[in-house]
């Protein structure tokens, strides 16, 4: 989803440049639906005035190092930590405390939290409420430009990976690192199977609206794997010059002219010296989010300390190899055929094909036996997701493709009470 708020107020601001894997910040989405139905509810303003005991609308509520913030539309919420940590494992349990307080307060509303990539069966075309308080222009300016009106603006949730870097050789390093990373993370995270009351034939469909929600503007998303770029210089003439170009005949007063229009899967944040990672689909509960967090993490710090930094852009492997096998895991996730040796040659898996399923087994054994830092945080985590399958996976065996309205309905509550729990979900 687009995430002016967090665009407006930086969630990794700090006076001091963190070096690469120093730290990171997590945003995570999650619905507001109403505790009976499951419907989505557009009462995030509400919600957050009343927390901040304000007599204004307000766009953010802090509590202590963690921040809830409003997105684009009206029925959801981010919850997110205001500051960079290293303290992964503190900060998953922090986040699930911050859950319950979240659930406690939209009880007076009839309402609770609902994680995964998209809402079941909302129908955006009637259901959107844009924001309409501060950063409104801005919104409405995605609005008629876009038509915000769809499950590709409206109906999706996603879990956003703040990696910082403090100059240029080290956002070269992590840039090519992660955009090696990013074809596979669906195979692992995703969990939008559902739109319209039935599966989607897709295991990550967040994805695969998102990666078109630009429409006639396709700078934006590009092929949602970034290009190969080494420098700031060339990312704002390859990647944000081209955007900014395309966007002006629709965008006169420059509201959209910022780097965070860019909407591929990791997005430079010079602003806050960071890359974005967007592509992950929001989980049952935080203790996954962050456990997916650390394996990239320990994985991409593997690739740039020991094996993989390139110095060079076309040294790179390319783009469209790199989207081609993105596609295929938001299509079939774990089970999704890899045939580029190249590409399986660079996380140490020397064959000519695998599954996703594999390499990210070969991943986690490969870290396992370099004693990776957050592997403690990972690994159940990881182990059981690639063990089950995504999340998914396991909703769409839970129920199958075409199910009753009422199976939805209870699949998605028992989803929603395992976010409340604070646990993987097991259908």
């Amino acid at each position: 989803m687009t995430e002016t708020a967090t665009r407006t107020r930086p969630v990794q601001e700090n006076t001091q440049p963190l070096h690469l894997f120093d730290a990171c910040g997590l945003e995570l989405e999650y619905m507001l639906v109403d505790r009976a139905s499951l419907d989505v509810r557009p009462i995030a303003d509400r919600v957050l005035q009343e927390a901040s005991g304000t007599d204004k609308p307000a766009n953010d509520y802090v509590r202590g190092s963690l921040g809830w913030s409003n997105e684009l539309v009206m029925h959801v919420l981010e919850l997110k930590n205001t500051q960079p940590t290293a303290e992964l494992g503190a900060l998953a349990q922090r986040l699930q405390q911050e859950i319950v307080a979240m659930n406690s307060r939209l009880e007076r509303h009839a309402a609770r939290l609902m994680p995964g990539g998209m809402h079941p069966w909302m129908t955006p075309a009637t259901e959107t409420r844009l924001w309409p308080h501060g950063g409104a222009a801005i919104y409405r300016a995605y609005d008629r430009i876009f038509n915000c009106r769809s499950h590709g603006w409206s109906n999706l949730q996603s879990t956003h990976i703040n990696l910082p870097f403090a100059n240029d050789e080290e956002f070269s390093r992590l840039h090519a690192a992660l955009r090696v990373i990013i074809p596979v993370l669906p195979a692992l995270a995703a969990a939008s199977p559902y739109a319209d009351g039935h599966a989607s034939g897709m295991l990550d469909y967040r994805m695969e609206v998102y990666r078109t929600n630009a429409g006639a503007i396709p700078e934006l998303n590009g092929d949602i794997v970034p290009e190969p770029v080494t420098t700031r210089a060339e990312y704002e003439r390859h990647i944000l010059a081209p955007m900014y170009d395309a966007i002006a005949p629709h965008d006169p007063e420059g509201l959209l002219r910022h780097e965070w229009l860019n909407a591929r899967g990791a997005i430079a944040r010079f602003d806050r010296n960071a890359i974005e990672v967007r592509v992950l689909d929001t989980q049952e509960c935080p203790q996954v989010d962050v456990a997916f967090a650390a394996i990239i993490m320990d994985l991409a710090e593997s690739l740039c300390e020991k094996t993989f930094y390139r110095p060079t852009a076309d040294s790179q492997l390319p783009t469209r190899m790199l989207a081609e096998i993105f596609t295929a895991c938001a299509h079939e996730a774990d089970h999704a055929r890899i045939r580029h040796p190249e590409y399986l040659h660079v996380f140490g898996v020397m064959r000519n094909d695998a599954n996703a399923r594999n390499l990210w087994e070969a991943i986690a054994e490969r870290l396992d036996r370099e004693n990776a830092p957050r592997a403690s945080v990972w690994r159940g985590p990881v182990e059981f997701a690639l063990s089950r399958g995504p999340l998914s996976r396991r909703l769409l065996l839970a129920i199958g493709p075409r199910p009753r309205h009422r199976a939805l309905h209870e699949l998605y509550s028992a989803l929603a009470d395992t976010l409340a729990a604070g646990k993987p979900f097991d259908p």
